[in-house]
């Protein structure tokens, strides 16, 4: 198919169920930034199947625990679907970003997802 998540070696699951893995993400924001991938490929999250969906949110409490567990400096997370081009997706299969984050990671994370829009993050 050519799609990088539907190719993506089993070895490097950190975890997985019947309908999704985990892998942490090979150009990291944060240290420990995770993507939880279904194994359908869906290039929109608004198509997934509700048991998708509900798959994938069980693995986001799970991996943030995780997270915590190993790293006693995150203090916060971002969690991130991009969905088509204008949004930035560039891998277009379905992937949810567990950013963990951390107190002074950056001078003012006030706004926070709504950095997508530069000018717009500040309110």
């Amino acid at each position: 198919m050519g799609c990088i998540f539907c190719e993506f070696p089993v070895d490097k699951f950190i975890d997985q169920t019947d309908l999704s893995f985990v892998v942490r993400d090979a150009f990291p924001v944060t240290k420990l930034h995770t993507l939880i991938i279904p194994k359908r490929h869906e290039e929109d999250y608004f198509e997934l199947s509700h048991e998708e969906k509900q798959d994938i949110q069980a693995l986001l409490i799970k991996h943030k625990s995780l997270i915590e567990t190993l790293d006693s400096e995150v203090t916060g997370f971002n969690v991130g679907i991009n969905v088509g081009k204008s949004s930035g997706q560039t891998v277009f299969h379905v992937h949810t970003h567990l950013i963990p984050r951390r107190d002074g990671d950056v001078e003012d994370p006030r706004g926070g997802v709504r950095g997508v829009i530069p000018d717009k993050q500040s309110y």
